[in-house]
């Protein structure tokens, strides 16, 4: 076997020019079917991660899917708000370790506005259960403070102590603009890559502060010290357990609780339904590499193939030195096992070379979470698929070798 190997290999660079070529076609086509593999499993991963560490969202009912998106993703609106009773309620509960209050239906300029309170910045993580950081300034501490989103300082060119005007509703132009009272920007928060960084945070008393009617408010703005603003309703409500063991026991409860009307979902649950239904972007990535992938094997056959004729003399030199027609067919096949297990080799450590310099941008700008690591029983099973494939493709080639052996060995006869 290391004598047939040696001969493989020997001949391989004989024909340096066409296996360059061919290796490289395949090296590239299986650098992308391993990049397209690996950031599927590792996208749904960060997809899962967008945040890290709740154990219940809290909402008026409408299925979990849409309370997943207008709380998490900010996308759609809420059916209905539930009490901010529910909220004082949660934050005494027994079993509750903290509680994030959001409130939304305003926006500035494209851009949703999250009123929330201090809970946010101390409990909301993300990715590997990753805190938020200010890049500028701090959080919110007056009412008519702000927070942004590293999306819309840098799109909007913003900068610390500026003021903003927030808007009623969350189209791009609105009608209805709360300009009596300006927010002045308090701080910048660092890039996530999650939908944090599209989002304008403020207080909660601020969000009901600007929905008073206008001599209301203007007395709020002249005094605010001798007001207390206290929101009615809220949007939603995040949690975390003391107790992991108790999620179901609490979301149970809640989903019974008979002062408002709520449903509690587990983030994870809910996330995992709706990548369900990417499943077919999913699927069609997949085959696409996979088509780019067969198309470099069939490359291979044909170098293999068009190498035939000139291998004429190499093959009878084979046979003259004792050599079968299947030690020929083996030899066929060894130099197509080489010539894949070397462009695996080299797809393997391009892919992670490529993830672990790109692996910070892609967090900071995509939300994509991804390990430069591909070694695992995935990448094992899709390169095991592709020896296997590659040496089916070659097969034919080979046969065509076994024959010239086998018509030259009944000459010799």
């Amino acid at each position: 076997m290391k004598m047939l190997t040696s001969i493989a290999w020997h001949s391989l660079v004989s024909r340096k020019k066409t296996v360059i070529l061919t290796f490289l076609s395949l090296w590239i086509s299986i650098m992308v079917l391993l990049s397209v593999e690996h950031i599927r499993l590792q996208a749904k991963e960060s997809f899962n991660r967008t945040i890290s560490g709740v154990d219940l969202i809290v909402g008026a009912p409408s299925g979990q899917l849409n309370l997943l998106l207008y709380s998490v993703f900010r996308m759609g609106s809420p059916t209905n708000n539930i009490q901010f009773d529910s909220l004082t309620m949660l934050q005494n509960h027994a079993l509750v370790e903290w509680a994030i209050p959001i409130s939304l239906g305003d926006s500035h300029r494209g851009f949703r506005v999250m009123g929330t309170n201090e809970s946010y910045f101390q409990h909301f993580k993300y990715g590997n259960k990753q805190a938020l950081t200010f890049s500028q300034g701090e959080a919110f501490e007056n009412m008519f403070d702000a927070v942004l989103g590293a999306d819309v300082a840098e799109q909007l060119g913003y900068k610390l102590n500026d003021k903003i005007v927030i808007a009623h509703g969350i189209g791009h132009t609105s009608f209805t603009n709360h300009d009596q009272a300006p927010f002045v920007i308090k701080g910048i928060l660092s890039r996530t890559g999650t939908p944090v960084d599209k989002t304008v945070h403020v207080s909660l008393n601020a969000i009901e502060a600007i929905h008073l009617p206008p001599n209301a408010l203007q007395a709020l703005l002249e005094q605010p010290e001798s007001y207390n603003v206290k929101p009615e309703s809220i949007t939603a409500i995040m949690l975390g357990l003391k107790n992991k063991f108790a999620t179901f026991t609490v979301q149970r409860e809640l989903n019974n609780y008979q002062q408002d009307r709520l449903m509690a979902v587990l983030p994870g649950v809910a996330m995992a339904e709706l990548w369900t239904l990417m499943g077919s972007v999913e699927n069609l990535l997949r085959a696409i590499a996979a088509l780019v992938l067969i198309a470099s094997l069939f490359g291979l056959a044909t170098m293999l193939l068009a190498s035939m004729n000139e291998r004429q003399k190499e093959i009878a030199v084979l046979r003259v030195l004792g050599a079968g027609p299947a030690t020929i067919l083996s030899l066929i096949l060894l130099e197509s096992f080489i010539l894949v297990l070397l462009s695996l080799v080299a797809a393997v450590g391009g892919v992670s070379l490529i993830l672990f310099g790109l692996q910070g941008w892609l967090a900071a700008e995509f939300g994509l979470f991804l390990t430069p690591h591909l070694l695992s029983i995935d990448t094992l099973l899709v390169s095991g698929l592709i020896v296997i494939v590659a040496l089916i493709v070659s097969f034919y080639p080979g046969i065509e070798a076994y024959k010239s052996a086998l018509h030259s060995q009944l000459n010799d006869g």
